[in-house]
């Protein structure tokens, strides 16, 4: 049997990631960002790094705008310039009309003048918000003739109304091109400005417009003026309300592709909606799963136009609604995934318009719009490997992200942040044998930047946000004991939680020491789990932690050690007072080892804390000839006599009556420690 660790050697080290770098840290160098320091601003109306751009700074666009053609690649913005914030018109102009490539964050509100000036864009550009705090007043944008990869984000765009609703002598739009290409107007605010919101005119083609609010203005969006048929268009995720016309109005678009938005005319106030999405000329428009609420003439097609219409939601709604013709396939240009029609106006009310963060790297509107993101490491997928998939999660997603992971083996390191909540990982294979997480780190493995990854920083996956679920899949650490026996710390965690409503389904997690850590995001939080139909395998204090954790109707499963040895201790608890612990129900122990060479558990006082109060509880579980008779000890110089174990009901041969060293509930005591009683009022589910 190996020696009881210290509280020293057993202490993991938790590595807190710093929380997403969004636009809220962008007066910051860039390569401070990369590193997730949060400086403030330095006192100049001009700030520039002179490294890579932040983390943000690489998204890229999906839709129309990802399309490789006109001899570019994607719209990718100024991800490959400097950045620099701005507070003044000068200063935003300077950047926005020059050559070369620049990020570009507004920190503030910028009053154009002359009212309604629009700026005239340049190539290579990414103009982006701080923050919810970027607001261009009286004036926008202008991409002229050629005028190519540009983004524009998480800004507001107001105010140029002249005080007459259908002005034909003001053409102050907020975004307008003239035969600009790859253009990318995702979480924006466009409201109450002179005549359009978005004009995309003359030929300019491969636009994607994603995840914005338009709002209280007369016409919204405009596409055309051209007797060409060239525009190729994708709009996705926008919150359209009282909004008289042009929702949009689409002329000779060659491909049109509009999916889950929200079209929204309020009753009885001075707007009304004339109609919706308008297929004009020569359009070919493909129109999915998108909300009408109480739109008149919801849709409509010119006689030479198609409008393929599919999965859409029609509340309250009048007049025309046609369909006709045939249109394309989006799915031949570019991937893409649909929310549910019905799920549109929580969703966009939410998530739509500028965020106090629009993500890390490789963050999309796409990834935002997504229900479900795929990953195989054969490139049939989505993405690749499982962490480009949680990258592109948005930071504060408000509904499910499913990544649906094809059978592979995936030797990686995969972390899901804080801000990254309702995020599932689902194998697709057959069996939770096909689809494997899987790496090979250590409490003592040293990291590249010096130091060592400590006990929490081992874990081959980490979870740090509520919400989660995982199922039919394994997690695996296969760090080789025996190969580094000259290495000091061999605790090397498969899965770590630090998060609450973590729902752990139908899958297996696998190691040897330290497998599965199941902790909380800090001492006063709570932070539930819940493993079910579930297999977890190891040898020395392989289910262990702080939280609130069941393992119900699972199998446990134990492991010989590095030299062939049988012993070990499943649970080792670190609970607060006051809270629940480790409860193991409904489920059974097993494994290949000598009989009367395994522990229940044992106390673990992290860090000497003798405030803490430890917990497992096991009931109704077979345990095999594997569990000691004396199925708890001591650990580090604290007595488990002092803290919160014991067993109800179990049965096997490893199961034995209760004395002074195996205390057993009584049936009052095991009333409350039911599953129900861990899980406090939350229902698991799976979604």
């Amino acid at each position: 049997m190996s020696e009881p660790r210290s509280a020293a050697q057993h202490r993991h080290r938790r590595s807190r990631t710093a929380l997403a770098v969004g636009v809220t840290l962008a007066l910051t160098t860039a390569g401070t960002l990369a590193h997730g320091a949060d400086l403030g601003v330095l006192g100049s109306t001009v700030q520039q790094a002179s490294a890579a751009a932040p983390a943000w700074a690489t998204d890229t666009a999906d839709g129309f705008a990802s399309v490789n053609s006109l001899g570019q690649n994607g719209t990718y913005g100024g991800r490959d310039g400097k950045t620099v914030t701005v507070t003044t018109q000068a200063d935003l102009e300077k950047y926005a009309t020059a050559a070369e490539p620049y990020v570009i964050v507004v920190a503030g509100t910028i009053a154009m003048n002359p009212v309604g000036k629009e700026i005239k864009v340049r190539s290579d550009k990414t103009i982006v918000g701080r923050g919810t705090a970027g607001h261009i007043v009286g004036g926008g944008f202008f991409l002229g003739q050629g005028v190519h990869n540009v983004i524009i984000r998480n800004l507001t765009i107001r105010d140029a109304y002249q005080g007459i609703w259908n002005d034909k002598d003001h053409d102050f739009d907020a975004i307008q091109m003239d035969g600009a290409h790859h253009v990318w107007i995702d979480h924006n605010d466009l409201r109450h400005m002179a005549d359009g919101l978005i004009d995309v005119r003359k030929d300019s083609t491969n636009v994607t417009v994603s995840w914005n609010k338009l709002s209280d203005n007369n016409k919204t969006f405009g596409i055309g003026w051209t007797e060409n048929v060239r525009t190729d268009i994708t709009i996705h995720h926008n919150w359209i309300r009282e909004t008289e016309q042009r929702n949009p109005s689409t002329d000779n678009a060659a491909h049109a592709h509009l999916y889950n938005n929200f079209l929204e005319d309020v009753p009885n106030t001075g707007i009304g909606s004339s109609y919706g999405n308008y297929s004009r000329g020569s359009t070919k428009m493909v129109l999915e799963n998108s909300y009408f609420q109480g739109i008149k003439n919801p849709v409509i097609k010119d006689s030479g136009a198609a409008v393929v219409q599919r999965g859409s939601v029609f509340s309250g709604t009048s007049g025309r609604n046609e369909s006709g013709g045939s249109a394309f396939d989006p799915k031949t240009y570019y991937p893409y995934s649909l929310d549910k029609a019905a799920d549109l106006p929580s969703l966009l009310r939410a998530g739509a318009g500028p965020r106090a963060s629009i993500g890390t790297a490789a963050a999309s509107a796409k990834a935002a719009a997504a229900t479900t993101l795929t990953v195989a490491q054969d490139g049939s997928g989505q993405y690749r490997t499982v962490q480009a998939a949680v990258n592109a999660v948005p930071a504060n997603n408000p509904s499910r992200v499913v990544i649906a992971v094809k059978p592979g083996t995936y030797r990686e390191l995969v972390k899901v942040p804080s801000n990254k909540p309702h995020v599932t990982i689902q194998g697709t294979g057959g069996s939770r044998k096909d689809t494997t997480i899987v790496y090979n780190n250590a409490a003592g493995t040293p990291k590249p930047g010096g130091g060592t990854y400590g006990t929490g920083g081992s874990a081959t996956v980490a979870v740090e946000a509520d919400d989660f679920q995982a199922r039919n899949l394994t997690i695996s650490n296969d760090f080789d004991e025996k190969a580094n026996q000259g290495l000091n710390g061999h605790q090397a965690v498969a899965l770590r939680t630090a998060a609450d409503r973590v729902f752990l389904d139908g899958i297996i997690v696998s190691g040897d020491q330290d497998t599965l850590l199941l902790d909380t995001a800090a001492k006063d939080r709570l932070g539930r789990v819940y493993v079910s139909d579930s297999y977890v395998v190891g040898n020395v204090d392989f289910i262990f932690g702080r939280a609130t954790a069941v393992v119900d109707k699972s199998v446990i499963t134990l492991k010989k050690r590095w030299d062939g040895t049988s012993a070990g201790y499943i649970t080792a608890p670190s609970t607060a007072a006051n809270r629940k612990g480790i409860l193991i129900a409904n489920s059974t122990v097993n494994g290949d080892v000598s009989a009367g060479s395994f522990y229940l558990g044992r106390p673990w006082h992290a860090g000497g804390d003798a405030s803490l109060d430890p917990q497992t509880t096991v009931r109704n579980t077979n345990l095999s000839n594997a569990v000691k008779s004396t199925p708890w000890t001591d650990m580090s110089g604290f007595s488990w006599k002092d803290d919160r174990f014991a067993e109800y009901k179990n049965s096997g041969a490893g199961a034995g009556p209760a004395n002074s060293n195996r205390p057993h509930l009584t049936d009052a005591q095991a009333a409350d420690q039911e599953v129900a009683d861990w899980l406090a009022g939350w229902t698991p589910s799976a979604s």
